[in-house]
């Protein structure tokens, strides 16, 4: 078993058929080797204000550098651009075969991400624009110091 599975119990009354779904994944999964059980409260997923950040800087990157599609360096979109910043963060890609026989990269999905991983996100991409020159539009920049100054206020 390579995945996490999360179970979300939101009552007494869930308990039960939950803790039998766990039961049964750590059984399974125990045919592999050891597995971690982990109990917490639930995360909360990133906001709309935390997305509506990562907009301008995708944008910032997408229009001064090149990425290599198909062996080929062009200009990528926001949204290739997206891809490739949550495949790293997540260090890890999952594929699966596409219905003509060639493969399908599956992304990770920022709408279930949780605010920390966010946070994560964009220190990632502001990470990348440091080392690689990117010059930030004001509205980029704008919304990079008013994220500084709440992560440092937290």
């Amino acid at each position: 078993m390579n995945r996490e599975l999360t179970y979300h119990i939101k009552g007494l009354g869930d308990v039960r058929s939950k803790m039998q779904l766990v039961w049964e994944m750590v059984n399974k999964g125990l045919q592999a080797g050891a597995v971690e059980v982990v109990l917490r409260r639930p995360s909360e997923i990133r906001s709309l204000s935390q997305n509506a950040k990562l907009w301008p800087m995708l944008e910032d990157v997408a229009t001064q550098q090149q990425l290599v599609i198909d062996g080929a360096l062009v200009w990528a979109t926001r949204e290739d651009w997206k891809d490739v910043f949550t495949s790293a963060l997540s260090r890890h890609q999952r594929m699966a075969q596409g219905i003509d026989g060639g493969m399908v990269v599956l992304g990770m999905r920022t709408s279930k991400m949780r605010k920390q991983e966010f946070s994560d996100l964009i220190e990632l991409i502001y990470a990348y624009g440091a080392e690689n020159g990117i010059q930030w539009s004001e509205k980029a920049q704008a919304v990079f110091d008013t994220y500084r100054e709440v992560q440092e206020a937290a």
